[in-house]
């Protein structure tokens, strides 16, 4: 069983933007290939993304990177068909580490809080604490993968989450996945602001070989 699998959620319809706003560019990037070089720094696994059908551009952008992609025919009935086709890959694994494609800012640093926090807090839910509630990126434990399966429509993780105990939950600040991506103005916005990833050719490795250096994942 592998301990920790991380999810990446990109087969939204883009609807309020028009277009996929994971191939949209940033610094030259598109926020799908910034999000796996921000995942792969803290990651050695294969990390999942959930796609649409026919995602030719997608694969394109994912070319060389360390990803299983898996494809959500039913994406048009909501979130939570992509919540589900993720579990059925990641069912083996203790946790599950979800995030949406979208967060323009996300840095490498705060995803290593998220999961340091996982690591000594059992079998509770960690989450980015959004106004005193959780939100993603968050971390599911495998105990609630049967419930998170039986999720349907626009109903995502948390929803779910929201209903556990607070003793069940963990929340940590993450101030770079404040700002996601859902109109012209939002990708207007993140081009002015989202910090410039050098050597971003291959999300593992830098143009020397070298791997990038990793944030910390333990105190």
């Amino acid at each position: 069983m592998s301990s920790l699998q991380i999810v990446v959620l990109a087969a939204g319809l883009s609807v309020r933007l028009g277009r996929p706003k994971t191939l949209e560019r940033i610094h030259g990037r598109s926020l799908i290939r910034r999000t796996i070089f921000v995942l792969a720094q803290v990651t050695r696994q294969s990390i999942v993304v959930v796609t649409a059908p026919r995602a030719a551009r997608m694969r394109a952008e994912l070319r060389g990177c360390r990803v299983t992609c898996i494809v959500n025919a039913n994406r048009a009935q909501g979130l939570a068909t992509s919540v589900v086709s993720a579990l059925h890959k990641t069912r083996y694994s203790r946790a599950t580490l979800f995030l949406p494609a979208d967060l323009a800012e996300l840095e490498a640093k705060d995803i290593a809080r998220l999961i340091r926090r996982w690591r000594g807090a059992g079998r509770r839910v960690v989450a980015r604490k959004i106004a005193g509630r959780p939100g993603a990126p968050l971390i599911l434990p495998r105990f609630l993968y049967a419930r998170a399966e039986r999720l349907s429509g626009d109903v995502g993780l948390r929803a779910l989450v929201a209903e556990l105990p607070e003793e069940q939950r963990v929340l940590v600040e993450m101030p770079s996945a404040a700002r996601d991506v859902d109109t012209l103005r939002d990708l207007k916005d993140a081009r002015s602001k989202a910090p410039r990833y050098s050597r971003m050719l291959t999300p593992l490795f830098r143009a020397t070989g070298r791997r990038p250096k990793r944030p910390r994942l333990r105190p």
